[in-house]
């Protein structure tokens, strides 16, 4: 069965790293981006089903990095990292596809429930098209 992948965005490095670490000790594999230009880099040559991605960061923002994911990628799910002075930013998230949100701090345990139930969403949606395609065979 395969495993949950994911990446975390953020311009925060000392957050990124220290949350990485700490999912790997759950053992999930996770990869990390300081922006969301590194993050559409990263997802071009690696397989992820779930990004956890900041609302604000410097250049592009949390929103514009989700529409881009859910142009190139749609079936890698999104959970967007928020704070208090951003909410309206995560309520635009969920309409561009957002699988959901957390406010910050999230703890850790929080970020992995999400992440797990959004890689779930996945798995049944990309079940279904493996059906479908073996429906047109």
């Amino acid at each position: 069965m395969e495993k949950l992948k994911m990446m975390l965005v953020d311009d925060e490095e000392r957050y990124l790293q220290t949350t990485a670490k700490l999912i790997e000790k759950k053992g999930y594999e996770v990869l990390t981006a300081g922006s969301g230009e590194e993050a559409l880099e990263k997802l071009r040559v690696q397989t992820v089903h779930v990004v956890v991605l900041d609302m604000k960061m410097p250049g592009m923002d949390g929103n514009e990095t989700l529409k881009a994911i859910k142009a190139m990628y749609p079936l890698v799910e999104v959970i967007m990292l928020t704070g208090h002075a951003t909410v309206d930013s995560a309520i635009d998230g969920l309409r561009n596809g957002a699988f959901d949100y957390l406010m910050k701090p999230a703890d850790l345990d929080q970020i992995l429930e999400k992440s797990l139930d959004a890689f779930e969403k996945r798995q049944r949606i990309e079940e279904k098209i493996r059906v479908a395609q073996m429906k047109i065979l």
